[in-house]
């Protein structure tokens, strides 16, 4: 089984990382569990590197390319404690990928919005994009500033700052797509003739008014978003505490309805992951989340008016600060069994509580609500007009076209190749040579530091080594850890990222410049014999007995 390494596994210290993803669930000791999977009930963890070499160039480099990442671990799978045998399985490929090589990548990539309409693309451009750059800007300002102040806050923050560093660079590449007339004429070119023919074609009669209907949505959309971002997706209340409460608090009101009554979140589907977060004994730092709430706060009120009467109650006659330090000094929400107690109390005990961080989310829930009522059914006004659209599209192109990505299983295929940039031409593949030169250049420092083992190698590795490579393959997020396989069914590498160029895959397709980013076969065997000394799993990966 092969994983992209996320970005919470540090060095080689796995026990207590608490990795969790849809299928995996890291537990102490360093043991896998799988969950809802047909067959297997445990996978264990056989190799990771360190995540200085995983995610070498950390923000600098995310998301571009020339890349030099060791992006990539390996799971066993077991069944009845011992490894399972499968009867169909991928091989090594020893010579990897080359230049101009057609290959496939298998994989569950996230949704993709191609069928948007320009007047979606227009308001993600002018409105929804700007927005959320403006608050992971500041996000981010806020997690450097405390980063900043010690090495213990830097390793609190390490996380949370990766994350709003990823998002805020994916942004700011869409957006920079949407901005590019070439492409917006090219959607809006598009647009009118696929409308035409819709028009012209009477059986495609109740495809015409699905425009005028996304639209319409588009102005109750246009008029809540910012609310529903600050209030229901809790943007106003960046804490780990908050998030707690708001599940106690909810939890409380929905699971005594019927379980298709309630909201998605606390259906019987999704229990158990609730519950495995709720319930999570990983440590929450005070200092940590009264710099994210006070900053948090803050924005709210910037947001929403110092006037605003639900601003006015939540702060309590307070600066943001103040509010923040109070909220946080008075939860006892830390303690797992106080949370265990109020959650098995239901609305009995919930609505008893005096705990600050409970009468917070109790304050606020009325009015998220709402916001999430509006945003819903402007949703699915949205969805069933898109489902118009795409039977339309099938109709008139058939199988000339593919539906937008859903995170179900696709096979996409593209071919191994560079590109130009800014008048210059990028190769189509890295190597250690490559990696041990950029070290050099920002003289060893970080993000762009080796591990220490890496140094050590040096003069052991054959430095021409492939180690990275790009391909112009149609993937998008939910592809990370994806094989990619060349026409013998041989892995050449796996997946971990796209260059800036790809993230307007999102809205469309195009193989000018942008490509997807592998860790290369041959580099990964060269790291496992010659830096990890791990023979053993090369020579299981590559067949050797």
């Amino acid at each position: 089984m092969f994983c992209r390494v996320r970005a919470d596994i540090e060095k080689e210290s796995l026990d207590k990382t608490g990795l969790r993803s849809d299928v995996v669930t890291l537990y102490q000791g360093g043991q896998y569990h799988l969950y809802r999977y047909k067959k297997y009930t445990d996978v264990r963890l056989v190799f990771a590197p360190e995540q200085q070499i995983a995610f070498y160039g950390g923000d600098p480099d995310n998301f571009e390319y020339p890349r030099f990442n060791l992006d990539m671990c390996f799971f066993r799978v077991y069944e009845n404690d011992k490894p399972a045998k499968t009867e169909h399985y991928l091989r090594w490929s020893k010579a990897g990928s080359t230049n101009d090589e057609l290959v496939f990548v298998s994989g569950h990539p996230g949704r993709t919005d191609r069928q948007n309409t320009v007047a979606d693309l227009e308001f993600l451009r002018d409105g929804n994009y700007p927005y959320a750059l403006r608050r992971l800007n500041r996000g981010e300002v806020m997690v450097l500033a405390y980063s900043g102040r010690s090495d213990e806050n830097a390793r609190e923050a390490k996380k949370l700052l990766f994350s709003v560093q990823n998002s805020r660079k994916a942004r700011d590449a869409i957006l920079a797509g949407l901005l590019d007339p070439a492409l917006m004429n090219q959607k809006a070119a598009a647009e009118r003739t696929f409308r035409e023919a819709v028009n012209n074609d009477p059986k495609l009669k109740d495809a015409e008014s699905a425009w005028d209907k996304i639209s319409e949505a588009l102005k109750t959309e246009r008029e809540n978003y910012r609310q529903y971002d600050v209030l229901e997706d809790a943007a106003g209340f960046t804490s780990r505490y908050f998030e707690i409460a708001r599940m106690l608090v909810r939890g409380a009101v929905e699971y005594p309805k019927p379980n298709g009554d309630r909201l998605r979140e606390y259906r019987d589907s999704n229990r158990e992951s609730l519950e495995l977060e709720l319930f999570s004994d990983e440590p929450i730092y005070d200092n940590f989340e009264r710099a994210k709430l006070g900053s948090s706060l803050t924005f709210l009120t910037q947001l929403l008016g110092y006037k605003d009467k639900l601003v006015r109650q939540i702060m309590d006659d307070k600066s943001p600060d103040e509010r923040a330090d109070e909220l946080v000094r008075d939860t006892k929400l830390k303690d797992v069994a106080e949370r265990k107690r109020l959650y098995e109390g239901g609305l009995k005990a919930i609505e008893e509580s005096k705990d600050a961080m409970i009468l917070l989310a109790r304050l606020v829930d009325p009015e998220a609500r709402e916001v999430r009522k509006a945003m819903e059914a402007k949703e699915e006004v949205k969805s069933q007009a898109y489902a118009q659209i795409a039977r339309a599209k099938y109709a008139l192109e058939g199988i000339s076209t593919y539906p937008d990505a859903s995170g179900t299983l696709r096979l996409s295929l593209g071919v191994v190749k560079g590109y130009e940039e800014n008048g210059t031409q990028i190769p189509f593949e890295t190597t250690f040579a490559g990696l041990y030169e950029r070290s050099a250049e920002h003289h060893d420092r970080p993000p762009f530091d080796l591990p220490p083992r890496w140094v050590q190698a040096k003069d052991k590795l054959d430095l021409s080594t492939p180690l990275n490579f790009v391909c112009a393959a149609d993937v998008w997020g939910g592809n990370s850890g994806s094989p990619v396989i060349n026409k013998d069914a041989e892995v050449v590498g796996l997946l971990f990222d796209g260059n800036i160029q790809s993230l307007v895959f999102d809205f469309i397709y195009t193989e000018k410049q942008a490509r997807t980013v592998a860790v290369h076969s041959r580099g990964i065997i060269e790291a496992l014999r010659k830096v990890y000394r791990n023979d053993a799993l090369a020579d299981e990966l590559t067949g050797k007995q």
